[in-house]
């Protein structure tokens, strides 16, 4: 078997596509949005990749039928306007090497499509709670950089400082030097401790800027506010307890 196995379901004609990239990461914040992203754009898949540097098992279908854990590769056509490239998946690759190879086989795949630029989506963990997450920046180039400041994105000097990990850095990266692609890393400011659908909404408000592409965020927006409600009850109850403890201190 080869390191990385792409399995070609359809090979669709499309027009100077843009590569966008969510898997699970920090907050699963980029697999939430690419997910929602995919599910409310209607995309066609017409490739999926397969590697032994993903975890050697298999998931289960609601129905009960299995499948081999894999990546995705799905395409949406757009009139008049760029068509999209989603990739999507259930994991990333397990080890350095199973992460390079991964990233580097699609990058060489998706040049047989004639992408040039690349939109990796990622979570930037804080272990803080913000009201209003804040979108994160980093790319190849300063145009991308000059452009997306303009829809609220946040670029500085070392953040985040332990830089950019797992396919999010290593496609916009390998892209740069080695396919002439140019990229940006959009990062979705999250605790970092559970799957977070308030990070995930903040990457889609800045989406749908960018591609001009009117999203429907209304079901995520019902799963943040029961967040929401569910982190507010939580407060409650520790500030309760808190308060609680203090009139029975002695010392």
């Amino acid at each position: 078997m080869d390191n990385v196995l792409i399995k070609i379901l359809k090979k669709p004609k499309l027009k100077d596509p843009i590569l966008i990239e969510g898997l699970p990461g920090v907050g699963n914040v980029g697999k939430i949005a690419a997910d929602y992203f995919l599910l409310k754009s209607g995309g066609i898949k017409f490739a999926e990749i397969y590697s032994k540097y993903l975890p050697p098992q298999v998931l289960i279908n609601e129905d009960g039928t299995i499948y081999l854990v894999k990546n995705e590769l799905y395409y949406v056509k757009r009139k008049n306007r760029r068509d999209l490239i989603i990739l999507v998946g259930d994991y990333q690759g397990m080890s350095n090497e199973g992460q390079f190879e991964i990233s580097y086989e699609i990058l060489k795949f998706l040049k047989n499509f004639g992408v040039r630029e690349i939109i990796t989506l990622g979570g930037y963990g804080t272990g803080q709670m913000p009201e209003k997450p804040r979108v994160f920046g980093a790319s190849t180039n300063d145009h991308f950089v000059n452009t997306f400041k303009e829809y609220g994105v946040l670029f500085g000097s070392g953040e985040p400082s332990n830089g950019i990990v797992g396919a999010a850095g290593l496609l916009i990266g390998l892209g740069m030097n080695f396919f002439e692609m140019n990229g940006i890393c959009l990062m979705g400011e999250t605790p970092g401790f559970y799957s977070d659908p308030k990070g995930a909404l903040a990457l889609l408000e800045i989406l749908s800027k960018f591609l001009n592409e009117k999203i429907d965020t209304k079901d995520l927006e019902e799963k943040v506010k029961a967040l929401n409600d569910i982190t507010q009850k939580l407060s409650e109850k520790i500030e309760d307890k808190s308060k609680n403890e203090d009139l029975g201190y002695i010392g």
